[in-house]
């Protein structure tokens, strides 16, 4: 039953997880994957590189036998969403309008 989900541009995924890790200071890779609607298997190398360009961080934490990786945002990540991300969206929209007749 794939296709439920709507595409999402690469851009927004990214927006997306560094305003969801902002809104909650940290979480766990589960609950981030969960609460930004990805597929671990499909997204990882999104988180890989946002980790790698140092818009996010990650690190993993012992809980009992099991090691829980936590990810947080980094300010140079707050501020990349504020300077790029934010003007890129409101000259983009997401939500297409649809309207006949508006082609020029």
């Amino acid at each position: 039953m794939s296709g439920s989900t709507p595409y999402r541009d690469r851009i927004y995924i990214i927006k997306d997880i560094i305003l969801t890790l902002v809104q909650y200071g940290e979480l766990n890779q589960t609950a981030l994957v969960s609460f930004c609607g990805l597929n671990l298997k499909k997204h990882k190398s999104i988180l890989d590189e946002l980790e790698t360009n140092n818009l996010i961080q990650s690190e993993e934490r012992h809980l009992g036998k099991r090691i829980v990786t936590i990810y947080k945002p980094s300010a140079k990540g707050i501020e990349f969403c504020k300077t790029i991300l934010e003007p890129y969206e409101n000259l983009f929209p997401r939500k297409k309008n649809t309207q006949a007749g508006n082609e020029t």
